[in-house]
């Protein structure tokens, strides 16, 4: 049976409840549950602090786990992202009030102040920059008010809260993170279990990527209609009981459908349909 680590709360969480349900493993029904067992897909789910996800897969108690690519890097265990998700995306960056540096060169000698001490601590080692970092728990912005440190490094979604707190960004952004599954560093990514795990998800992201375009069109304008709805290898053709008709089916990508419709329509084609994709395998 494979043992699956998922987020118990926070931004991860809801997310990835959602994914799992969509990829047909049961989900729990209450917050208070801490593990469940999926009998029918040989699946045990154990929901757990976010942080500490990389941690229980890294000792190898658990098989894969759900968490953020900042949470695996910050804690340092020994376990690799095998497959991004798409969700809970974030930027990491330094902040500072205005003036205080330009690029993280001028860190030297400086403090910074984070949640994610390990993070940061790594990528001043990695560029060479002596700096002294304070790990807090929360609401990093304050530490500068209050003398703590000169900088902070914080996730950045509108940047609304730091200009608030009079701070502004500078330099490259230090990471950019997202939702990842996780497995334990050298562990067997080809195992049958834990591949049919990644072909389910994948299968979600795929199913709400793209949608399924059906339409109809004159056979002397197949070939433009073709090209601009080439599906994954190539679209469906099939003739219609009017001659000189066909009808076209082709997977096309979901943000692209209106402009892709407006052009069908543009070259002669008609009863232009889009339905959403569910689950798939390819």
């Amino acid at each position: 049976m494979l043992r699956i680590a998922v987020p118990n709360k926070g931004s991860l969480s809801g997310p990835a409840a959602e994914m799992l349900h969509e990829a047909g493993y049961q989900q729990r029904r209450e917050s208070k549950e801490l593990r469940i067992v999926d009998p029918v897909n040989e699946v045990e789910f154990f929901y757990l602090r976010p942080r500490d996800i990389a941690i229980y897969v890294s000792s190898g108690r658990l098989d894969i786990g759900i968490t953020g690519r900042d949470l695996l890097i910050d804690s340092g265990a020994k376990a690799e992202e095998i497959l991004p998700l798409g969700f809970a995306r974030s930027t990491f960056r330094f902040a500072a009030k205005p003036g205080t540096a330009n690029d993280v060169e001028d860190l030297k000698g400086k403090t910074v102040a984070t949640s994610y001490e390990g993070i940061v601590a790594g990528h001043l080692a990695d560029r060479g920059v002596d700096a002294s970092v304070v790990h807090l728990d929360g609401a990093v912005e304050t530490a500068i008010e209050l003398g703590v440190a000169e900088v902070i490094a914080d996730v950045v979604e509108t940047g609304t809260s730091l200009r608030n707190a009079g701070l502004e960004v500078f330099g490259e952004p230090i990471m950019k993170s997202e939702a990842v599954v996780i497995r334990r560093t050298g562990a067997d990514t080809e195992e049958p279990k834990v591949q049919q795990f990644l072909r389910r998800l994948q299968g979600v992201l795929v199913a709400r990527t793209y949608v399924m375009m059906d339409y109809d069109c004159r056979v002397e304008q197949l070939e433009k209609a073709v090209a601009l709805t080439p599906g994954l290898e190539s679209p469906t053709v099939s003739p219609l009981h009017n001659e000189g008709w066909v009808a076209v089916r082709a997977m096309v990508p979901a943000k692209e459908a209106q402009r892709i419709m407006d052009d069908l329509y543009d070259i002669g084609a008609r009863a232009i349909l889009t339905t959403a994709i569910h689950a798939c395998r390819l």
